[in-house]
């Protein structure tokens, strides 16, 4: 379910809203747009006489209950352009986003090397992976938190912005002290437990594309990372 508030709706007359929906035991996400905000209703059960409710309350323009599966992702809850900023980076600009760096870190020379090298050739943003999944389990799996005070390392020479995977809840907190972004691959689009874990983060999250995966079923795995509350996901 969407609020849309009537233009010139109070702080208060949003905020009460935002009460009374709580006190029924379901969330709010809330969209700061240029010219209203809307409130994402999300959650089970939701009465149905809900909409009716929040109808007659002051400061509200109209309500609608959203059909699609996925309520937080779509343009019916966040019309405007998303932007993300990471440092001085703007993600979904005008400009196109550029990130570039090598698919493991080797070693510090190789890191930091790659990412001059990148940052001359114009990207914005360094990538590398400190944590590798891999088909064989006898294969190089990345540095685990030496591969992360690399890039960290990296950052502070280039002023590049860093992405990284993280694989696990378990090592999120540990990703987290050095990366400005994480990224879940397409090994983990659907590990909704890892999804919901980073979205409480407070962080910027990275989705690719899972194998095979239909682009409802990418928007309900983003679904999941803003649900928590982070509405800052870049789709890959």
């Amino acid at each position: 379910m969407i609020v849309i508030m009537s233009r010139g709706a109070s702080r208060v007359e949003i905020d009460d809203i935002i009460r009374r929906v709580e006190g029924l035991g379901l969330g709010c996400h809330v969209s700061d747009g240029e010219e209203r905000v809307i409130i994402g209703v999300v959650g089970t059960p939701m009465p149905p006489e809900l909409d009716q409710m929040l109808e007659v309350h002051a400061g509200v323009e109209s309500v609608v209950r959203v059909t699609k599966r996925f309520k937080l992702t779509g343009w019916d809850f966040h019309p405007q352009k998303t932007t993300i900023q990471v440092g001085d980076v703007l993600i979904g600009g005008d400009e196109v986003t550029v990130i570039a760096g090598p698919c493991s870190v080797e070693s510090e020379e190789q890191t930091i090397e790659t990412a001059k090298a990148v940052k001359a050739a114009g990207a914005h943003m360094l990538r590398g992976g400190a944590y590798k999944p891999r088909t064989s389990p006898y294969e190089f799996r990345g540095l685990g938190e030496r591969g992360l005070q690399i890039l960290a390392q990296a950052r502070a020479e280039t002023g590049l912005p860093i992405i990284t995977e993280v694989m696990t809840p378990a090592d999120i907190d540990a990703v987290a002290a050095y990366t400005d972004v994480f990224q879940i691959g397409a090994r983990n689009c659907q590990n909704y437990l890892l999804l919901e874990e980073v979205g409480k983060a407070g962080k910027p999250v990275m989705l690719k594309r899972g194998l095979s995966l239909q682009l409802e079923e990418w928007l309900l795995a983003a679904e999941y990372v803003m649900a928590q509350g982070n509405p800052n996901v870049i789709l890959c």
